[in-house]
């Protein structure tokens, strides 16, 4: 390889300044755009690099911004920009955005590797088009653990369980290593799809079997699948066999799961121990509150409300979904 081209690929020095910079400030964004504004000239691995920042940061809308910006000023992004603006149009639910970009890919005969690949499954699976990200799913021929788990849990948020066991089962017999992420998707569709034994089989063969350590997340899952399946015994004996104790999510599963089956002895420890955690969670009030409505314990409903209003911290955090189609 001659001096020349082995000098081509190696980042200006602005550019290098530019990427170290904003690693020292990854949290530091304002900061690093305003290095980047102030360079005086900007190639792709720049704007790629402040997009990437964007969008891993959650600061979606800025991600989106810059990169219409950048197709603009007609600078081709590199597979990084694109993978990191299909995550910021995955995590807002811009779905037309997302089209956008893919026809972008198509359009420029951009190459979809595995790196792609994950970014487009990921886009159109958490956007509910389950069909077009297994088909891009099935076109990639070199997946690896990363294109595997956008595809299986996006499977796991649209509740898919039967079909999600299938691709694991697949996964595993083509020689991937599942990871942490893998079983965390797998768990949550079981759970979704109301497959017990499956989830249980599989949390079990986890470090066992595929060598993965299990992790408070995994044990979260768990404790909310069996408390919603009526069996909170069980979910009770799951949360004390978690290394370190429970945490909000593990409690927090069997408390909804003791609102379902009306188990009102058990939410109340339960809702005590999310209270011990977390004391501004105001939604363990109106869970409470809930429950003894459902028995009719009025006093204690009563009483609970009281506290909610004496607790100044607790705030209740409103949930909510939302996709972007046809400008709505």
């Amino acid at each position: 390889m001659s001096s020349n081209s082995v000098s081509s690929m190696i980042p200006s020095f602005s550019t290098r300044l530019f990427m170290y910079t904003l690693l020292i400030t990854v949290f530091q964004l304002d900061s690093a755009r305003e290095l980047f504004d102030e360079m005086p000239k900007r190639d792709n691995v720049s704007w790629s690099t402040m997009i990437a920042g964007y969008s891993h940061a959650k600061l979606c809308h800025e991600a989106i911004e810059l990169f219409n910006e950048m197709i603009s000023l007609d600078i081709v992004p590199d597979n990084i920009a694109l993978v990191s603006i299909l995550s910021a149009c995955a995590q807002l639910g811009e779905l037309e955005r997302g089209r956008f970009v893919h026809d972008y890919i198509r359009s420029n005969g951009i190459r979809v590797d595995s790196f792609l690949t994950t970014g487009l499954v990921d886009l159109y699976a958490k956007c509910g088009c389950v069909e077009i990200a297994s088909d891009i799913f099935e076109s990639c021929k070199d997946k690896d653990v990363f294109t595997w788990n956008a595809m299986l849990v996006g499977l796991a948020i649209h509740g898919k369980g039967l079909v999600l066991l299938k691709y694991f089962s697949r996964m595993v017999a083509e020689g991937v290593q599942p990871d942490g992420i893998t079983f965390l998707g797998v768990l949550i569709g079981c759970s979704h799809a109301g497959l017990v034994y499956e989830a249980q089989k599989i949390f079990n063969e986890m470090e066992s079997v595929y060598g993965v350590a299990r992790e408070s997340k995994h044990y979260g899952c768990m404790t909310d699948m069996l408390a919603r399946a009526g069996l909170i015994e069980e979910s009770v004996e799951m949360i004390r066999g978690i290394p370190g104790g429970g945490d909000v999510s593990a409690w927090g599963g069997l408390l909804g799961g003791c609102r379902i089956h009306g188990n009102v002895e058990i939410a109340k420890q339960a809702a005590q121990q999310v209270m011990e955690i977390k004391p501004e969670d105001g939604g363990v009030y109106s869970v409470m509150a809930n429950v003894y409505a459902n028995t009719e314990q009025w006093d204690d409903l009563v009483k609970i409300r009281r506290s909610l209003g004496a607790n100044r911290r607790a705030k209740k955090i409103t949930g909510s979904s939302l996709i972007r189609l046809n400008g709505h």
